[in-house]
């Protein structure tokens, strides 16, 4: 098992860097944001699934979506993330994965080593701005299961700048980072894959696109 897990990380790392004929050429990359979702149901702290949108972009060029479910302010959008892959037909044809941001719905954390260690492929968080930790770290103290959800973003280590954004990595380096953004990236800041994964969930959701992507 280990050794095809190395097997399928090198095939994302080369098919990223085009080591034929020494030239890069685009990845296959997986973009991942969760739709809007209410705060409060009746009065009352909303604990139900949220959906989740992932796009397949080639470079700037879209190539399918898919959609999941992840559970508000739970524990399960790790696995939900790598099925969502693996039970799909481009599993096998995405070279790495995109998150808009280490948490989806609320505080369901993503651990993005667990998430590489699933789909052995390299995995980067991306996010606008520098996130503001320990105001993240106050929220997380009045959640049930708090300090493992920190821990998780801890472990991720810091978000470093990168072409105009912030990212965190694992399983690729700093140069090929860079790479993947310049290769993905077509309007403002955020590479194609999270920019269309934002505007489907908003839509889908709420029946139009809103806000900045």
């Amino acid at each position: 098992m280990l050794a095809w897990r190395q097997r399928r990380q090198e095939r994302g790392l080369y098919a990223s860097l085009g080591e034929t004929g020494g030239k890069l050429r685009s990845v296959n990359l997986l973009g991942v944001d969760d739709c809007p979702f209410p705060r409060d149901v009746a009065g009352a702290r909303f604990r139900g699934d949220v959906r989740i949108v992932g796009t397949v972009f080639a470079g700037t060029r879209l190539d399918g979506v898919l959609v999941g479910k992840v559970r508000r302010d739970g524990r399960n959008s790790t696995q939900r993330i790598a099925r969502l892959l693996r039970d799909s037909h481009y599993h096998g044809h995405v070279g790495g994965i995109l998150l808009q941001g280490i948490a989806v719905a609320g505080f369901n954390v993503i651990d993005v080593h667990g998430l590489h260690e699933l789909t052995a492929l390299p995995v980067m968080v991306v996010a606008r701005r520098q996130p503001r930790f320990s105001k993240i770290r106050a929220a997380l103290r009045q959640l049930p299961g708090g300090e493992r959800k920190w821990d998780l973003i801890d472990a991720a280590g810091p978000m470093e700048p990168l072409r105009g954004v912030f990212v965190q990595r694992v399983g690729l380096s700093r140069s090929l980072a860079a790479q993947w953004l310049q290769r993905s990236t077509l309007h403002g800041s955020l590479p194609e894959p999270l920019r269309a994964a934002h505007l489907i969930a908003g839509a889908l959701e709420t029946g139009e696109s809103r806000g900045r992507a």
